[in-house]
């Protein structure tokens, strides 16, 4: 190849990557989630942010992110992101696969769950979710591993009535089904067991139940309809579903 050509070629390739690194984060507009809504892009694709990030209507805040260039070598979309709302925080390095597989690491986060962001809640069910998590991974719509705490604190019924505060805690250890302790944290129910995440993928919740001294008679009531208490007036509770 002539001098000028690998100057031309050179002069090209240069262009090609400033233009790739400064690509504005706008054009990838088109590319959201149905559902999904920015109500403003700046930035660029590799460092930029979304104003006004909202959810099937649901307004959620402000998320910034930064790509991590080298990941792409190895066929990885990897991202340290942060979402700040009136009452959302998240943070967390987000790493993306070819096959559907995913993993996060330094998870944080503080978001509300009611009607407006999880449809099957009635308006009167709410709480508020706390996540601190060292390692999260999932192949499609299957969690393949969990390690770290989520706490649900203010928790109430479809009636509206006060439900207490709990944390499911999940071991370090990777394993294909992972396994939850659950535990209450105060409030009229007395709460411990266990909750797997399955292949299905979905999960399987198996706790004992019971009523504290003081608890509602709405929920004493309910409470006899899951059966015989044991000896300490614990009764079984268990709940299966898919995702």
């Amino acid at each position: 190849m002539k001098r000028g050509a690998r100057i031309a070629a050179a002069a090209a390739a240069a262009f090609l990557a400033v233009l790739i690194v400064q690509l504005p984060a706008r054009w990838a507009a088109h590319a959201l989630p149905r559902g999904i809504v920015c109500a403003g892009l700046a930035g660029t694709i590799w460092h930029g942010g979304c104003a006004g990030l909202s959810v099937r209507g649901s307004s959620l805040g402000d998320l910034s992110w930064r790509l991590r260039p080298l990941r792409l070598l190895l066929g990885r979309l990897s991202a340290v992101v942060d979402l700040s709302g009136a009452d959302t925080r998240l943070s967390a390095t987000v790493d993306l696969g070819p096959t559907g597989r995913g993993r996060a690491q330094n998870v944080h986060a503080t978001l509300p769950l009611d009607h407006r962001l999880l449809a099957a809640l009635s308006p009167s069910e709410h709480a508020v979710l706390r996540a601190d998590l060292s390692a999260l991974g999932w192949r499609g719509r299957r969690v393949t591993r969990v390690s770290g705490v989520i706490e649900v604190r203010g928790l109430t019924s479809p009636g509206g009535e006060p439900l207490g505060d709990y944390r499911l805690s999940f071991p370090e250890a990777a394993v294909e089904e992972p396994v939850g302790r659950i535990a209450d944290l105060g409030g009229p129910l007395a709460v411990e067991g266990t909750l797997k995440l399955t292949r299905q993928p979905g999960f399987v919740m198996d706790t004992l139940v019971a009523p504290r001294p003081g608890a509602p008679a709405d929920i004493v009531e309910a409470l006899r309809f899951l059966g015989r208490p044991d000896a300490r007036g614990r009764r079984e509770f268990s709940l299966a579903g898919t995702f």
